[in-house]
């Protein structure tokens, strides 16, 4: 991830725990909290690509597992945002735009159920079996239902906020300013490709005929 997205980054994410701990933690919801912190690690890796979401999501779980009420194990949260900012990098759209609401909703939903069923696998690792208690079945549905609402109003703004103020200058310069591989990489390659081809291929051709007697 380049440096000049370090700022905006560690804005959003310290935004996005300021609001699941103080705000969204208290409201004694059922099931699931609203998990804030999963919207905007998905944003952010919908602009920044598969390495850049998986920084991104390391660093925002580390710091959830260390903010006070945590009652976890420390890294438990940083492993579970760390797989889920790389798999929705992986689908990171050309140019970090997404071409529709649906797709940026599809990719919400399945990474509010993965991380939730994750979370919960993890803490059966260690010991921890208060999943067991509340009911997995419920915490997958209410952590679908809550990040569903939320993500219409979140990830859009992350999404903008990561494109607009997360350039690099001389990348933009350079003409190459989206973080890590993807279609758009893959296609402006082969559309270079193909252009230079044909004009050097024509070349050959004409000096070969101008050698003939």
């Amino acid at each position: 991830m380049r440096l000049a997205r370090v700022p905006v980054t560690a804005v959003l994410v310290l935004l996005g725990l300021i609001l699941q701990v103080s705000v969204f933690g208290r409201l004694q919801l059922p099931g699931a909290t609203p998990d804030i912190l999963l919207l905007v690690v998905v944003g952010l890796a919908l602009v920044y690509g598969p390495t850049g979401g998986c920084l991104v999501g390391f660093a925002a779980g580390l710091l959830a597992d260390l903010a006070p009420p945590s009652d976890h194990a420390i890294g438990r949260y940083a492993l579970v945002l760390c797989l889920m900012g790389y798999a929705a990098g992986l689908l990171r759209p050309d140019h970090g735009r997404q071409r529709s609401v649906s797709s940026a909703l599809l990719v919400v939903a399945v990474a509010a159920v993965a991380s939730t069923l994750l979370y919960a696998m993890v803490g059966a690792l260690v010991g921890d079996t208060a999943a067991r208690h509340v009911g997995l079945g419920s915490l997958v549905v209410t952590a679908l239902l809550y990040d569903l609402l939320l993500a219409p109003f979140v990830v859009p703004a992350v999404m903008l906020i990561g494109r607009r103020f997360g350039k690099d200058p001389v990348a933009a310069a350079a003409g190459d300013d989206e973080g890590g591989p993807g279609l758009g990489t893959l296609s402006r390659y082969r559309t270079t490709r193909e252009a230079s081809s044909g004009p050097s291929y024509k070349k050959k051709r004409s000096l070969g005929f101008a050698k003939r007697p």
